[in-house]
């Protein structure tokens, strides 16, 4: 029976424990120096993202439930929670900063001067620099004449600075320039070299900026703003016009946090809050610096210092002569990425655009490059004479100005663009090309985990499979032709979906029903487990049903990369499910769904997380792999992750990333999958 009220951990706090997981790749013996300091970059942008996106939640929900005879409920602790955590963690930030990072980067012959006055050798050297770079982008405020609007961008970089002219005291905003200009000033000498934030620089040099005035303080800030976009949920009218509006004001959200040097005087505290307008803001003293998201763009690069290169494997093998397509027509191929090149996928989408038998592509696009070739290539294919539809998402937060500016390319070249419905986003990664064969319509397709970009193909781990599987790319046709009528799932009845699992139409139904199977089979006395791979994990419906199988005696292995409200080794809920988290070189994307199936597994690769809102508000597409070498070949990737002691860890029932101690063998998932790859494609 599925729990009305099963035992849940809470979506943000769960959020904020996979940050605590990247934050501790920085702390990892066996991650190189340079790749420390770029999880410390990842880290700090997933942070304001969560300031950005989050902490608007947690206040609204902190103020509602304080209200009387709200229906709001949360606990009373989660804003306090959260805050912790996060202060926590900034506290192990700044110490891995200090205690490892900088002394590893002073082995290596390269000063970092963090939090500590710039040598007096190179004064004159960063004088210059100031003054023929710096200075044009500055652009004081006094904050103390009540006339003069000001207005900090979001996450943008300022200092606030007491100075006294005269007899005067004032109280002025600086802006640090770092979207003009380098936020690190690098000089060489000699064998060793020297890296200066932007910040330093230009405190350092104020005395140039403000002449015959005396510097009383000078602390930095930033503000964070909500990101969300507010769209009428309507289903009709220009959907791209509406979000370009709405994106111009995305910047000028509420302030979600104040974020400010420690030592900043009281008084002037007091004055930006009432200034700036930030009485509903979460005030955090943080370091001297922020933004360390910067940190990606750390000016050094050495071979000896990062990671060792893995080769990516070609895959298929070309053979000359053919066409991507009639190899697919031969058997269907599963390419893994970033083990295996994405230039079958980039050759998928070129024959498609260039082969005269072509007549029709259909596509949707969620996030892509934004020097996409896959969109060049279908913009050429319009061009070539072919009929060209895409359904473009416009909604997929943050990437909403490159795909505007995408969709009015396409359609200046013929493309037929559409959009989904304002309140419901797609998610599917799917593509169908329609070929004429003489008298025959051919199909082949692509269906994937991950979106149609060459950029994050590098470093996400996903699988894209390339199939002319005739039951899959009908009813993906017949997809398409609902997406194209922009309506809501419910206005529709004439589409049923037997083969591939739709959000919105059957996929839950269908997962609920598969672990049914297996919870009737642990009851019967027989062999029943679920593996699951997933970003995040959320859903109460499905985790419901999860608990039910586990109480059942069925065996559930969970790898969950970010968010999982599910609880583990709970007694008489979750004894017999493991939740396992893995952070590597690579950001684990792919979801991957097996059911045992008296060992005949039934095994589906998909989009959807189980998430509320890839469930009930986003049409999703998970499809089922049917071809018995690709179906082991993920059994086998599946199985070294599930054995990885590296880069792995298990989460408790507090929410704590647990190492695995148990070494016997060291194995570390993402190089044995590598090898694994390679040693396949050697064999055929």
């Amino acid at each position: 029976m599925l729990s009305e009220n099963p035992i849940l951990f809470d979506r943000d706090l769960s959020w904020l424990s996979f940050n605590e997981r990247v934050l501790n790749e920085a702390l990892a013996d066996d991650v190189p120096l340079l790749e420390k300091i770029n999880f410390l970059a990842i880290y700090s942008s997933n942070l304001d993202e969560f300031y950005r996106v989050r902490m608007p939640v947690l206040l609204a929900l902190d103020k509602l439930s304080r209200k009387d005879n709200n229906e709001i409920s949360i606990a009373d602790d989660l804003l306090l929670n959260a805050n912790e955590a996060i202060h926590e963690q900034q506290e192990t930030y700044g110490k891995i900063l200090k205690e490892i990072i900088i002394p590893q980067l002073h082995q290596n012959k390269i000063d970092f001067i963090y939090g500590k006055p710039i040598p007096k050798s190179l004064a004159a050297e960063v004088s210059s620099y100031f003054l023929s770079q710096v200075l044009a982008f500055l652009q004081p405020v006094d904050l103390s004449n009540g006339n003069e609007a000001f207005f900090p961008e979001n996450n943008a970089l300022y200092f606030v600075i007491n100075l006294t002219q005269g007899d005067v005291e004032k109280t002025t905003i600086l802006n640090i320039p770092s979207n003009h200009l380098s936020r690190f000033y690098k000089i060489t000498k000699g064998d060793n070299l020297v890296i200066i934030f932007l910040d330093d620089i230009i405190k350092a040099n104020l005395n140039l900026l403000f002449a015959d005035t005396k510097i009383n303080s000078c602390c930095s800030f930033k503000i964070t703003r909500d990101a969300e976009i507010d769209l009428k949920d309507e289903y009709a009218g220009n959907l791209a016009e509406q979000l370009e509006k709405q994106l111009q004001k995305r910047d000028f959200g509420l302030a979600t946090r104040f974020l400010y040097q420690p030592g900043l005087p009281e008084e002037t505290l007091s004055l930006i809050i009432e200034k700036l307008n930030l009485k509903k803001a979460n005030l955090v003293a943080g370091g001297n610096y922020h933004n360390l998201k910067d940190l990606a763009d750390f000016p050094v690069k050495e071979a000896k210092l990062s990671n060792p290169k893995w080769e990516k494997i070609s895959y298929p093998k070309l053979i000359v002569g053919k066409t991507l397509s009639e190899q697919i027509h031969k058997k269907d191929i599963l390419i893994n990425t970033p083990y295996q090149s994405y230039d079958a996928i980039l050759r998928f989408f070129n024959e498609a655009a260039t082969n005269p038998k072509v007549e029709e592509i259909y596509v949707t696009l969620y996030r892509v490059a934004s020097d996409s070739k896959i969109v060049n290539a279908l913009i050429s294919a319009a061009k070539n004479g072919k009929k060209v539809s895409v359904l473009v998402e416009l909604k997929a937060r943050f990437d909403e100005a490159n795909n505007i500016k995408w969709a009015k390319k396409m359609k200046e070249a013929g493309v037929k663009i559409s959009y989904s419905v304002t309140a419901l986003k797609v998610h599917a990664k799917i593509a169908l090309v329609k070929s004429k064969e003489g008298l025959r319509t051919s199909y082949v397709g692509l269906l994937a985990t991950g979106n149609f970009n060459e950029t994050t193909a590098n470093f996400y781990t996903d699988h894209i499979l390339m199939t002319a599987d005739s039951d899959l790319l009908r009813e993906m046709e017949l997809l398409f032709i609902f997406l194209a009528k922009r309506v809501k799932p419910s206005d529709t009845d004439f589409i049923q979906f037997n083969h591939l699992l739709v959000a919105q139409f059957n996929l839950q139904e269908t997962f609920l029903a598969l672990i049914s199977r297996e919870i009737d089979n642990a009851l019967a006395g027989k062999e029943a487990s679920i593996t699951i791979k997933l970003n995040n994990l959320e859903e109460k419906v499905l985790i419901s049903k999860l608990y039910e199988a586990s109480n059942a005696g069925v065996k559930v292995n969970l790898i969950v990369r970010g968010i999982c409200r599910l609880v583990p080794a709970v007694e008489n809920q979750s004894e017999n499910i493991t939740v396992t988290r893995i952070v590597d070189r690579y950001l684990e994307h792919g979801r991957i769904f097996v059911f045992h199936n008296l060992g005949e597994p039934k095994i589906y690769l998909g989009s959807a997380d189980w998430m509320n809102r890839n469930i009930y508000r986003r049409i999703e597409v998970c499809f089922p792999l049917r071809d018995e070498q690709i179906k082991k070949q993920l059994l086998a990737i599946l199985d070294l992750q599930m054995q990885d002691n590296v880069k792995a860890v298990r989460l408790d029932g507090n929410l704590k990333n647990e190492p695995i101690v148990n070494k016997n063998e060291p194995i570390q998932s993402q190089y044995r999958i590598c090898q694994l790859l390679k040693d396949e494609k050697d064999e055929k």
